[in-house]
């Protein structure tokens, strides 16, 4: 493997080199009078005109249709912290790089020069002329969750990936875990540990789903009888936790089924394991380092690990949700991407692995058929909620 020094050198080469990732191309070519008169003036006026005759026709003659805004504040940059604007741009334009990669999408950063809640909604609805979905990205919890909810009515899909990228692809790997480990999904004990933007996606998409949810901050236990909670924390104290226990990691684990670990490195200690039913599953998914590393967790007796890293296997990585489900959304014209759009989404790429084992219960970001799957799945969901609405 690369070793640190190498890996710092060699990125830093890499984009001086190409003065960052990104850069725009012309999909019509302009080398003649004609061209010209065709791309810009005198006949772009007939583009124009259409367009304000009806509006859904931007999506015939212009990027709009395959477009999406990456937006971040840089608040909250990958386990770099508060870092600003500028310095999050680098990994923004990595964010596009995979958009397009994977999905065949142009998205393009928007990097932030504030990080007050209601300015960001306010230009993020100011920008949406020119694009067909907005995600928000590396964007600090508990604003975060602001900013999404008051952005879901503005008539172009936008979703935090932080939060809802990581879920679905937490669920599928969850669906083939419990598959291996001959368990039924609704009846498994799940521990999440971490409540920022990622923890309280996962909580919530699952507790319709598991037997219970228990939901850890760096205080303990989130349940109603604590006076500390935040508004958003509160709603998870509510929505988890069924049996109303209090307390630390150690009571949480108790005869649990599962961990999911989206705080820091090395909280989870191999007596920890111990403490759970026959077969544990330990996604521990801190980046850089996990909560505990496999093989530690291995010989504590875990059946089924995964972590976040590319360097082991089952790597749980948001890479493998957020591109097929702009495309499904954009493919459909969906104007808000919807709690079924991301379980199919899960439920699509669980059934990618068509012989899930302990060392292979997540499609690899590579794997053919990703994106296609995931936006199949999302667009069908799309299509039959526009069906039933009309």
């Amino acid at each position: 493997m690369t070793d640190k020094k190498s890996l710092k050198d060699q990125t830093l080469a890499l984009h001086a080199k190409n003065k960052g990732k990104l850069a725009t191309f012309l999909t019509t070519p302009i080398k003649t009078k004609e061209d010209l008169s065709l791309a810009y003036t005198p006949g772009v006026a007939e583009v124009s005109l259409a367009i304000a005759e009806d509006s859904s026709r931007v999506y015939d003659y212009t990027i709009k249709g395959h477009t999406v805004a990456i937006v971040t504040d840089g608040s909250a940059v990958l386990g770099l912290g508060n870092i600003g604007a500028e310095a999050a741009l680098p990994v923004m334009e990595g964010k596009a790089a995979l958009f397009k990669t994977f999905a065949n999408l142009d998205a393009f950063p928007i990097a932030l020069n504030t990080q007050d809640s209601k300015e960001i909604i306010r230009t993020v609805k100011n920008i949406t002329p020119v694009f067909g979905g907005v995600n928000l990205e590396d964007i600090s919890a508990p604003r975060c969750f602001e900013i999404e909810e008051a952005l879901q009515d503005i008539g172009i899909p936008v979703m935090h990936d932080d939060q809802h990228g990581t879920a679905v692809v937490v669920l599928a790997a969850l669906i083939n875990a419990c598959k291996v480990s001959s368990r039924q999904l609704g009846e498994t004990k799940v521990v999440v540990l971490g409540a920022g933007a990622a923890g309280s996606a996962i909580a919530l998409i699952l507790t319709d789903l598991v037997g219970n949810v228990i939901i850890l901050d760096s205080k303990g236990i989130i349940d109603q009888k604590r006076q500390d909670l935040e508004p958003y924390k509160a709603r998870l104290a509510q929505a988890t936790n069924k049996r109303g226990v209090s307390g630390n990691l150690q009571k949480a684990l108790k005869n649990a089924d599962v961990f999911i670990g989206v705080s820091k490195g090395n909280l989870l200690k191999p007596r920890d394991i111990k403490l759970m039913n026959q077969k544990p599953i330990i996604l521990a998914m801190a980046n850089p380092d996990p909560e505990i590393l496999p093989d530690e967790a291995k010989i504590a007796g875990a059946y089924i690990v995964a972590t976040g890293r590319s360097d082991f296997p089952n790597q749980v990585n948001n890479s493998l949700a957020f591109p097929g489900i702009f495309k499904g959304a954009l493919d459909s014209r969906a104007t808000k991407i919807t709690k079924e759009m991301k379980l199919k989404a899960a439920e699509a790429l669980a059934a990618l692995v068509k012989d899930p084992s302990p060392d292979k219960i997540i499609p690899g970001p590579f794997d053919p058929g990703v994106t296609d799957a995931v936006a199949s799945a999302v667009a069908k969901a799309a299509s039959k909620k526009a069906s039933v609405r009309s």
